[in-house]
């Protein structure tokens, strides 16, 4: 069962979610669009995601805040976070943004090319990562049964050993 990559889109606009909508469509990616960094929290419980496209300013909870329990989390701290945000005058913002953990900044109006070759390369190091885990498994399952089976040989042949103490008795492919 192959599993799709999903990208959270977290803006308090929903003209800009829908914009960021447009902008992921085509590529190999869910969009799950959340209106809050409340929302984004929850949805992470039940979710896993390629990338997180966080707006920095919002309401209540901004997104400085909204990634630092990201962050926090055994199971979310390594999600790939991009923040985006109108506001460009301030270079501390973008320090703040690093500072919490973000992968990237950009400010608005961005390129929309570059924020889909930047989702698109967390996309593909997301399937790449869950192939190695199911390959890992794979082997881990193989070498298992491999340790099974040469235990019941090493079994069968002490068995066959120990029931008759004349050497004789051992079929010679087993010795």
């Amino acid at each position: 069962m192959t599993q799709v990559a999903k990208a959270l889109l977290v803006d308090d606009r929903r003209e800009n979610l829908m914009a960021l909508e447009a902008i992921l469509q085509g590529l190999p990616v869910q969009s799950v669009a959340v209106e809050s960094g409340e929302a984004a929290l929850k949805q992470l419980l039940v979710d896993d995601f390629a990338v997180i496209l966080l707006d920095a300013q919002m309401p209540d909870m901004d997104g400085f805040e909204t990634a630092s329990h990201i962050k926090r989390r055994e199971r979310t701290r390594h999600v790939p976070i991009i923040f985006l945000t109108a506001a460009d005058r301030d270079a501390q913002l973008a320090l703040r943004g690093y500072a919490v953990g973000a992968v990237d900044y950009l400010t608005k109006p961005f390129d929309p090319w570059v924020l889909r070759a930047k989702v698109s390369v967390f996309v593909e190091l997301w399937t790449k990562t869950r192939q190695l885990a199911a390959q890992s498994e794979m082997v881990r399952e193989r070498d298992a049964q491999w340790r099974l089976l040469t235990d019941a040989v090493d079994e069968a042949t002490t068995l066959l050993r120990t029931s008759d103490d004349t050497p004789d008795a051992i079929p010679r492919a087993l010795t």
